[in-house]
């Protein structure tokens, strides 16, 4: 077991929230995109979100790379931002929506491969499973009859989820030598840089922006961005990465719950099916929860054992007579 397995479960869980955060916002950037954004600019959309958020958060930490942490800050800023962002892009258009979610909802069980191959955070069969039903649960919660299968929109999906997937696991892989806001701009800075040449020729000149648009980007960059990141890339170095990943599942869900709040979309049985599935599956494939109920299962077997009520903790339970 590794070592952040046997952190206190509240510290456990408390990073698990935070980091929970980052899909939440994620999802709600549908609505804003939809809502507020120029329309049929993907490109620019996403470097606007990277690029100068990343150089606020620099310039209020201002440490530049050093050594090889130049080439490993493009390498994740590419893999996490640029070139994911992009892929996310072109499924995006080819797909419909609820295909191409579907489809990214796959990463958790890539990112469990993944941190398995890369730094060997073997994947326990609990959170596997967590995993495919997290992801049936996306696919009967987005999923609908304008189902549609496109070759390239298929492979972008999917590169999506490799790329992110290598890059997260290398976030717990790398340890840089700066605090962990220095790290997240570093990755933006790379990311957007990586974009802007992109959206140049592929989008043309910026658009004109109104106040609705400003306020969408400002959303998107201080809390889909900048916030999101930084939680995320936190949970990442502490927590197992699957654990991490399941919780990515949060992002359809938000998305889904907003839409209906507050775009008036509808939702039916098969949602609430689906939604439930997703947390379920969520919940099922945690380590902490796993654990838990493995001593539960332990004390409720052994009559011996004392019954502690919540909150009590000792260091070496004994057995007494009964």
């Amino acid at each position: 077991m590794s070592s952040v397995e046997t952190n206190a479960p509240v510290r456990w869980g408390g990073t698990l929230a935070l980091a929970a955060l980052a899909p939440i916002a994620w999802g709600s950037g549908y609505y804003v995109t939809e809502t507020f954004l120029p329309p049929d600019r993907p490109l620019f959309g996403a470097m606007v979100r990277a690029l100068p958020f990343g150089l606020l958060l620099l310039a209020l930490r201002p440490q530049l790379p050093t050594g090889i942490w130049w080439w490993r800050a493009l390498v994740l800023g590419t893999l996490n931002i640029g070139a994911f962002f992009v892929l996310i892009f072109i499924a995006a258009y080819r797909l419909p929506g609820g295909t191409a979610a579907t489809l990214t909802a796959t990463a958790p069980i890539m990112v469990m491969l993944v941190a398995w191959g890369l730094i060997g955070e073997r994947p326990r069969a609990a959170s596997l499973l967590g995993a495919a039903v997290g992801a049936a649960g996306v696919a009967l919660l987005v999923l609908r009859a304008d189902f549609a299968v496109d070759p390239i929109g298929v492979a972008a999906s999917f590169g999506a989820v490799a790329m992110s997937s290598v890059g997260f696991v290398l976030v717990k892989r790398w340890q840089p030598p700066v605090d962990l806001l220095t790290f997240t701009a570093w990755q933006l800075v790379a990311g957007g840089l990586v974009l802007l040449p992109i959206a140049l020729v592929i989008e043309g000149a910026p658009p004109t922006l109104d106040a609705g648009a400003i306020g969408g980007f400002l959303y998107l960059g201080i809390a889909g961005t900048l916030v999101a990141y930084v939680v995320w890339f936190r949970g990442l170095r502490r927590l197992p990465a699957g654990a991490v990943s399941l919780v990515g599942l949060l992002n359809p869900v938000s998305g889904t719950v907003i839409g209906v709040v507050l775009a008036g979309e509808s939702f039916g049985g098969g949602q609430a099916l689906g939604l439930l599935m997703v947390l379920a599956g969520i919940l099922a494939g945690q380590p902490a929860v796993i654990d838990r109920l493995r001593r539960r299962r332990s004390a409720d077997g052994d009559p011996h054992l004392v019954r502690l009520q919540p909150g009590v903790r000792v260091d070496h339970p004994e057995p007494v007579d009964a």
